[in-house]
């Protein structure tokens, strides 16, 4: 019998709670990413830093988030679940803390980078705690669903509650309101969830791990930085962390875990989704405050309404794939994906393109939340409770890259135009493109094999 049929379709009251206290976790890491990017301003200024440093106060956060997420969500399935997913929120606090109290940019930029290493730390714990709390199924579907549409809110509202924070307060709260979310998580789950065991206790993988984390984090400080030093150097990293990974006899990663379908497209999925979503919604800010002259409120408001509403789109999204299939979900929300952008493409200069805009972006969000819960159901299935962090790991770090390289790639796409819309049009146009020939290869590199079918028919039923 598999999981599929086997598994209860109701949330016990214990696995609500566990349910409330993990996605609580998640909605504010997912907040904690968005809410000073409102307020870079404020922040810079309130520290003396300099017009041209504001970026690293996202950057010092993006750095760490996602070079360390691999590595953590290896460390979670060998050293322990909740160990790790408490450890991030002590580390959240502690950041916070430190960050509220900043009176020079080294402090604060010490305090974001602390805050990114936490999100590295419990985002893949706290996401493999869900996949083996609950089994792989609809029950699995159900929550990593309510999980897509928290990150979907968190995002969103860590944007709006930012600029509420530090228009009425300041922007140290936007550090200090943190800490008692924390407290209150580090408190519980003790309570309510058990620590996880690995059957056989591996050692660590140490050159694995030192050649993974240095090879991402230069890569995406080449993307940030645009050197092509420090891209030379990860992808020679990333290159002897495959070979070390082929050779060791307990690595870090195995290759048979990498090269599986549902792993390696489900990864590539996410990569196309967040990077393409990423890339517009920065174009769209340029254009409506710069094109067409709206001031960041109305920029704000013209984003986060469609924001709040896609919220919706997890428990929906979750509920289709139980009934459709991964594979299916996956592809037509992502082709709709890009068929909400392709209107963006023919935007002029007149402000009542918002009345295309803002409908195009509701049913986008809506859309591209159902392909982030699709990706994260596809690139955890199949696989057993022991590689869940690793699984976690390392979709949350294709998340972490892409959320990264979205920008710089659509920025440097419309940099080739003299006209600042004509390239907007031609980066949008670039995107759509992109994003329905990704649908092609992933609609076939997720096809099911008699192989798969044989050794794992639950990966077969899952991308089915």
């Amino acid at each position: 019998m598999t999981a599929e049929t086997s598994s209860p379709l109701r949330f016990s009251g214990r696995q609500r709670l566990i349910l409330l206290v993990l996605l609580g976790a998640a909605f504010i890491f997912a907040a904690d990413y968005s809410i000073l990017n409102v307020a870079l301003p404020q922040v810079g200024g309130g520290v003396d830093m300099s017009l041209t440093q504001l970026p690293w106060i996202v950057s010092a956060y993006t750095l760490p988030a996602a070079g360390f997420m691999l590595l953590f969500g290896r460390f979670a399935d060998l050293f322990g679940r909740r160990k790790l997913f408490v450890a991030g929120q002590v580390l959240l606090a502690l950041a916070s803390l430190l960050g509220g109290f900043a009176t020079n940019p080294e402090m604060l930029l010490a305090a974001r980078a602390l805050q990114g290493l936490s999100t590295a730390m419990a985002v893949p714990a706290g996401l493999s705690l869900i996949t083996t709390t609950f089994p792989e199924g609809k029950m699995r579907d159900r929550a990593l669903g309510l999980n897509g549409a928290i990150l979907s809110g968190g995002f969103t509202a860590g944007a709006l509650v930012g600029g509420i924070l530090v228009s009425l307060l300041s922007w140290r709260a936007a550090f200090f309101i943190n800490i008692p979310f924390a407290i209150a998580i580090i408190v519980a789950t003790p309570m309510l969830i058990g620590e996880s065991k690995m059957p056989n206790r591996q050692k660590l993988d140490v050159p694995g791990a030192v050649t993974v984390t240095g090879g991402l984090l230069a890569v995406v400080y080449a993307i940030m930085e645009s050197s092509l030093v420090a891209a030379a150097i990860g992808i020679v990293l990333l290159a002897a962390f495959w070979v070390i990974e082929s050779r060791s006899s307990a690595p870090l990663a195995p290759v048979r875990f990498l090269k599986k379908p549902t792993v390696k497209w489900g990864n590539y999925a996410g990569l196309v989704i967040f990077s393409m979503e990423t890339g517009m919604i920065f174009l769209m800010t340029l254009y409506l405050q710069d094109v067409l002259k709206f001031n960041p409120v109305i920029t704000g408001l013209a984003f986060g309404i469609p924001g709040l509403a896609a919220v919706f789109a997890g428990p929906i999204a979750g509920r289709f794939i139980g009934k459709h299939g991964g594979r299916n979900v996956l592809t037509v929300a992502l082709t709709l994906q890009a068929l909400m952008i392709l209107p963006l493409v023919f935007l002029g200069t007149n402000r009542l393109a918002l009345a295309i805009l803002v409908p195009a972006l509701f049913l986008g969000f809506f859309v591209h939340v159902a392909c982030i819960v699709s990706y994260t159901v596809i690139g955890t299935s199949g696989l057993p409770n022991e590689e869940q962090g690793l699984a976690t790991g390392l979709t949350s770090m294709t998340q972490q890259v892409a959320l990264t390289v979205g920008a710089p790639i659509m920025v440097a796409i419309a940099a080739t135009q003299t006209d600042a819309l004509t390239g907007t049009h031609l980066a949008l146009g670039v995107n759509v493109a992109v994003t329905l020939v990704s649908v092609a290869l992933i609609w076939f590199g997720l096809r099911p094999r008699d192989e798969s079918r044989a050794s794992a028919p639950e990966t077969a039923a899952a991308v089915s």
